[in-house]
């Protein structure tokens, strides 16, 4: 129901009380194909939405892909097609392509990062650091290039951060506090920003333990004062290239918000076929 409330929304906001150029050629009623061409290479995805955008308009327009999210795309390939009225294909063209490089963009994004990690147990993490409005598709494009999904928002999973523990007066008080008010079943991650905090959330009963911004070295101390008492996510500036520093160490998740807010719209377009 969002996919489709946000392809509604970005049809309005493109096409607004009608497209000035598009609709000169609607007394045609001439029916053609266009085809998605590749321009550079990617990993596919987001093909159901681009389907939603054209279903939108037009009931009469048939929208295929030869290939399925997640699958790889070669420059120079086409890997689908659109066919129907022109007038409503031109309408819905940038609309679809929109969507199809910014989420094949994050699945490629992600699927670089996770190659990084292969080999180990470590999981690839998202944030919550989304397009607004755009976080369950931006998720699912995490899926697709190999990552995982941290809590989708607020509402299905504990997290507390330094302003919560700051504002509870410690760590220790801050998990008492949340687990007067949760089911037992949710687990409770809390971020931590020394050594001392690290042994103090361990020590609290803590299910996840971040360690936020932590030097390398300061990272091993604290995996030893943990001692798989939790399992330990680490977060804060990583990139591609530090992450092969991390394939050594004892822990279960890097959460890199760069999967989505450092993502770059891969190269493609919709060609009419002469």
């Amino acid at each position: 129901m969002l996919r489709e409330k946000l392809v509604r929304l970005a049809l309005e906001e493109d096409i607004g009380t009608g497209d000035l150029t598009a609709k000169a050629f609607r007394d045609y009623e001439k029916l053609s194909a266009f085809a998605y061409l590749a321009k550079e290479d990617f990993i596919l995805c987001g093909t159901k939405t681009a389907r939603i955008v054209f279903n939108e308009l037009n009931a009469g327009i048939n929208t295929i892909f030869y290939k399925k999210d997640g699958e790889p795309i070669k420059k120079g390939e086409i890997f689908g097609e659109v066919n129907g009225p022109v007038y409503s294909i031109l309408s819905g063209e940038r609309t679809s392509l929109n969507f199809l490089q910014r989420l094949s963009g994050i699945a490629t994004n992600t699927a670089d990062y996770v190659k990084e990690l292969e080999g180990t147990n470590i999981k690839i993490l998202d944030t919550r650091k989304t397009t607004p409005g755009w976080r369950v598709m931006e998720k699912y494009a995490v899926l697709i290039g190999g990552g995982n999904n941290h809590r989708m928002g607020l509402f299905d999973g504990v997290m507390l951060k330094d302003n919560h523990v700051d504002a509870a007066g410690g760590i220790t008080a801050a998990v008492r506090l949340v687990q007067k008010s949760i089911p037992s079943t949710v687990k409770i991650e809390v971020e931590v920003r020394n050594l001392a905090e690290a042994k103090e959330a361990a020590e609290a009963g803590a299910d996840i333990i971040m360690l936020d911004n932590f030097k390398l070295e300061d990272m091993q101390a604290a995996i030893d004062v943990i001692a798989k008492r939790a399992k330990i996510e680490i977060s804060g500036g990583i990139t591609k290239e530090k992450l092969k520093e991390f394939r050594h160490l004892a822990i279960d998740y890097i959460s890199i918000g760069a999967l989505t807010h450092h993502a770059v719209s891969v190269d493609m377009s919709l060609k009419i076929r002469k």
